[in-house]
């Protein structure tokens, strides 16, 4: 059974005439990782700064449960925290700076010491502990911001886009680590990367123009809302995209279209050469496709049958 572990009340924040966020509540639980997802401009990192401490809200409450509201005592030290573009000083080394860190954060030197070191080993950078932070790569640099966050031992992660700035082989690596700490921790990161939520988390908040759109443990959410598609991947010949095009605009308008396919295709979208086909019944459902498919010599290189994605229901929500 989860344990709640940090909940959000009617939380607000207005700038001047703008609202970022507006009312929203939201409860975190012990043990899990939780995306707050939402396009750019959303209120994701106004959230995420209200419930790290670093900006006072407008109206609402952001607290531990069975303790104190963040930043009024105690408890803020329960938070470690790592912002979209964290910042260092360039002429320490990555020990330097993660001992630092905790001694900030009220630990002895020596604890500090070993703390830093046994952290450094673990987000790979070991090797480079002794470097100046100015000779750190991206990915460098968010590896050792997490391990300034993890310092001293928090209950609650939070991260803002971790990963956003990163070329591909430093998102796999900060992606990895995390996947590791969310066995340790309570993990909470705003992104508006939808595969990275798949992949790490267990509960989804999405969030648009301030407000809730839709949260809830993801894989709930997949079951309740996925959706059967086919998708085609059609040869770039003229034809062939005419096909596609003709067939969609007969499905959004309801005319010409065949009684079979009427009750089985409901949505239909193009986007190059590929075609979507949002489908009630799939083996039906193909089945009339591959006939149509036939009669009208539309050439496929590749046919493949799914289910909608959080990116397609990230889509329709925040579209609403």
């Amino acid at each position: 059974m989860s344990v709640p572990l940090l909940e959000v009340n009617g939380l607000s924040k207005t700038f001047g005439s703008v609202q970022a966020v507006g009312g929203i509540d939201f409860l975190i639980c012990e043990g899990r990782c939780v995306a707050l997802l939402g396009p750019n401009g959303a209120g994701k990192t106004t959230t995420i700064r209200i419930i790290a401490g670093l900006l006072k809200q407008s109206a609402g409450t952001v607290g531990f449960v069975d303790g104190d509201h963040v930043g009024t005592g105690g408890n803020r030290a329960m938070i470690g925290y790592l912002p979209q573009a964290p910042s260092f000083y360039n002429w320490m080394t990555g020990l330097e700076y993660v001992v630092y860190a905790g001694r900030l954060c009220g630990l002895p030197r020596s604890h500090a010491v070993s703390r830093a070191k046994e952290l450094l080993e673990r987000v790979g950078l070991n090797a480079a502990a002794k470097r100046r932070i100015g000779s750190y790569s991206g990915g460098m640099k968010q590896r050792l911001g997490l391990a300034q966050a993890l310092v001293h031992r928090p209950k609650l992660l939070v991260l803002d886009e971790p990963v956003s700035a990163l070329d591909p082989i430093g998102r796999r690596e900060v992606l990895e680590l995390l996947q590791e700490l969310k066995r340790e921790t309570t993990v909470l990161f705003s992104t508006h990367v939808l595969p990275d939520a798949e992949e790490l988390c267990d509960d989804v908040i999405i969030i648009n123009k301030g407000a809730i759109a839709l949260q809830g443990n993801i894989a709930e959410i997949r079951s309740r809302y996925r959706q059967p598609v086919i998708e085609l991947e059609l040869e770039r010949d003229e034809p062939s995209l005419k096909w596609a095009d003709a067939f969609a605009e007969r499905h959004r308008s309801g005319t010409n279209v065949s009684s079979q396919t009427a009750g089985l295709i409901y949505d239909v979208s193009r986007q190059g050469a590929s075609v979507r086909f949002s489908v009630t019944e799939v083996d039906a459902a193909r089945e009339q496709l591959l006939g149509e498919l036939a009669a009208e010599k539309v050439r496929v290189s590749r046919l493949q049958v799914g289910y909608t994605s959080l990116e397609d229901l990230f889509m329709k929500v925040v579209s609403l």
